[in-house]
């Protein structure tokens, strides 16, 4: 039971300075002491967080016992089926990110010193449906696995990450994009999809052009 409690912890330390090092608080304190290397913040925590990666998985999967559950029979298919569905909806939805951004190529490249995210509000059609698709799809992939002790632990401390994360995330983007934000917030549900609660593509457009306006990014 003890290493269950160490690999809980692991899981939970990783994410919470995975977090830390994501807020505004943590990008302006690097832009006031890092100067010129600013521009590789973004590449460095990307590094970092798949080397910080490492131990948690090892602790995890250096534990393994008998499964608590396996998805057997009808109930296997609709498992496997689920998670092929979420891998996909993944891979298709990169082509509606900036992956120069994301990965931290574009700062380098441009010399971006601005601790803030550049790139404009863009709801993409699954942010049509939940706020934080890939934490939604996140959690498909690991409920509908079979789990043993040390991976169900993980899997709790990785959804407790994506509720609580996606939290955190949704301030800064009230920072960023404004009252726009709040209205997108507002008409579209944050994690699990709800088909009364989707925007149409038109609302999807209206509000990201209202939050490219320049008066329109505000704090909330």
């Amino acid at each position: 039971m003890d290493h269950l409690w160490l690999i809980f912890a692991a899981w939970c330390g990783y994410f919470a300075l995975h977090s830390a090092l994501a807020s505004l608080t943590a990008k302006r304190w690097a832009a006031r002491r890092l100067g010129a290397w600013m521009p590789y913040y973004r590449l460095l925590y990307n590094g970092l967080a798949v080397a910080l990666l490492i131990p948690p998985l090892w602790l995890t999967y250096a534990h393994r016992g008998p499964p608590l559950w396996a998805w057997t029979g009808w109930a296997g298919w609709l498992a496997d089926g689920l998670a092929l569905v979420a891998v996909g909806l993944f891979l298709w939805s990169l082509r509606f990110y900036d992956g120069g951004e994301f990965l931290g190529l574009r700062q380098v490249k441009q010399g971006q010193r601005a601790p803030e995210d550049q790139e404009t509000l863009h709801i993409s059609p699954l942010h049509r449906h939940v706020r934080h698709p890939w934490y939604a799809l996140g959690l498909v992939l690991l409920w509908t696995r079979d789990l043993d002790p040390s991976q169900l632990t993980a899997t709790i401390a990785a959804s407790l990450y994506f509720v609580i994360g996606s939290r955190l995330e949704e301030r800064k983007l009230l920072t960023y994009h404004g009252e726009a934000y709040a209205r997108y917030r507002a008409r579209a549900p944050g994690l699990i999809p709800r088909p009364w609660r989707r925007l149409s593509a038109a609302e999807a457009r209206a509000i990201a052009q209202d939050a490219a306006r320049p008066e329109a990014n505000h704090d909330a």
